[in-house]
């Protein structure tokens, strides 16, 4: 953990020179006159403003990508030479640990401290794993006829249009943009506008650390004004998509409307907990439940804001949670290292999950703490604990996207597992039990894509991560991602 106060890191934000038009064919641009505006949310006020692109930008980005692809200057790169690259690549990501912490934190309000040991460290981490497999993509031959040889090739797609949300900016980017580039792809890079100043450095570092230009390529601006374009796009062979449902279905549609593209979507999650009995140590638990909603804002797709208790164990896992989870995350600022909860990332957000506190406790669920503001400038809400929820409730079906916990108390472990799946979404879940068989019984009837044991949010980048339903489709993170970012040619040679 970095030793840097808070005076420090207000010091280092006013130094910083913040990246503000786009990055195509291996160099910034500043794009035309059209801008957008880029808020602290942690102060409302305005941190700069970025040049917004257009069809036209997205027009001269692919245009870059498909030159670079065509040229085979980075697909038909030998594998371990772009090993090196992005080994290299990695490695600067790490350099510049102290400037992406301050890019995202200004951006969207994430503590600073989080950024230094979770999202620029799993980011260089992404980039090292698909390096190591940059020479493990592998063809086949077949066994045929003797007049025959059949030969199975693997190759990149082309290029790869990649949209990211903005609650992990940097890390959300590194898992779509390391494994098209691994592959030997060409990226056109799309942050969120609520965080776009990250994609430029990661864009800018690549050419550093020996990438070819035209590869790596980024455009800011709106969904509306680049995100469509470039999910319309007929030279684009591929959209990785991070965000919410229902943008992710716009994505399957212009798919089939343009160049029948392949799509990858991890979108919406509202992932339930099944606390049974039998869980062993309560207060492990709890701490996992409170860190599993609190973290990060509760801006997490695979946040465990469903916590189906069993019946039994009810009111001493609620007394606990209140006891340790009132005071466990306090909003402050997020360049102060002691601070674990900032801002919601827009004063429209805020608004949206106070919204559903209120719809929460007039639907009649029980306020046990928080469903409040602090007082601090910015758009803050408190972490919040609701019990005697119903999963009919509306805090209990929609995504908030925010640090709001719901209790649902259960009988059985059928009714659990009915309860989980009765929701739109099938992106994570857990369940905590000393019972082998019904651990194995239970990830058997869960309807996601990735399921914890006694644990929550664990994992490395051998786990696949994606989910089931209208959560998404595609896996980020693994081997299956690398893959998906390549499709095979057969040959078959006859020997007659």
């Amino acid at each position: 953990m970095t030793t840097l106060t808070a005076q420090d890191w207000h010091q280092k934000a006013a130094a910083l020179i913040y990246p503000t038009g786009h990055f195509i064919d291996g160099a910034h641009d500043a794009g035309g006159s059209a801008r957008f505006s880029v808020t602290n949310p942690a102060t409302g006020r305005e941190l700069c403003t970025v040049a917004s692109g257009d069809a036209g930008t997205v027009d001269r980005a692919v245009a870059s990508g498909r030159a670079a692809f065509r040229s085979g200057v980075w697909r038909r790169m030998a594998p371990r030479d772009r090993m090196a690259i992005l080994q290299r690549y990695a490695d600067l990501l790490d350099a510049h640990a102290e400037r992406f912490a301050l890019l995202d934190t200004l951006c969207m309000g994430k503590p600073i401290r989080d950024m230094l040991t979770i999202d620029v460290p799993s980011s260089s981490q992404t980039f090292r794993y698909f390096a190591e497999l940059s020479d493990k993509i592998d063809g086949s031959v077949t066994s045929t006829a003797s007049d025959a040889f059949h030969y199975i090739l693997r190759e990149p797609l082309g290029v790869v249009g990649c949209i990211v949300p903005w609650n992990y900016p940097l890390l959300m980017a590194s898992w779509k943009v390391a494994p098209a580039l691994a592959a030997g792809n060409s990226v056109v890079l799309k942050p969120a506008e609520q965080s776009p100043l990250s994609a430029l450095l990661m864009a800018e570092l690549f050419i550093e650390a020996g990438g070819p230009a035209g590869v790596f390529n980024v455009v800011n601006g709106l969904g509306e004004t680049v995100g469509a374009p470039l999910s319309l796009h007929m030279d684009v062979n591929k959209i990785a998509f991070t965000g919410s449902t229902e943008v992710g279905k716009l994505m399957l549609v212009a798919a089939g409307r343009s160049n029948m593209k392949r799509v990858s979507l991890e979108c919406g999650g509202k992932s339930p907990q099944i606390f049974l009995p039998d869980l062993g140590d309560m207060d492990r638990a709890v701490s996992y439940a409170i860190n599993g909603i609190f973290g990060n804002m509760g801006e997490v797709c695979n946040a465990g804001s469903r916590l189906l208790v069993h019946r039994a164990i009810a009111d001493e896992f609620i007394a606990k949670f209140r006891a340790a989870g009132t005071d466990a995350y306090r909003a402050g600022d997020p360049l102060d290292p002691e601070t674990n909860l900032g801002p919601m990332v827009t004063d429209s957000h805020c608004a949206r999950v106070t919204g559903l506190i209120e719809t929460g406790v007039r639907e009649g669920a029980k306020l046990e703490f928080g469903g409040s503001r602090p007082a601090l400038p910015g758009s803050y809400v408190n972490p919040t604990l609701f019990s005697g929820v119903t999963n009919q409730m509306t805090i209990a079906r929609e995504e908030i996207f925010g640090p709001v916990a719901s209790v649902i108390v259960f009988d059985e472990l059928a009714e659990a597992i009915r309860i989980a799946n009765d929701s739109i979404y099938g992106l994570a879940a857990s369940v905590w039990t000393r019972d082998l068989v019904t651990a194995h019984k239970t990830v058997r009837d869960l309807e996601a894509g990735v399921i914890w044991v006694n644990c929550f949010d664990h994992g490395d980048m051998t786990q696949p991560f994606g989910g089931y339903k209208q959560s998404g489709q595609g896996r980020d993170k693994c081997l299956e991602s690398l893959l998906s970012y390549t499709q095979t040619k057969s040959a078959w040679v006859h020997l007659g």
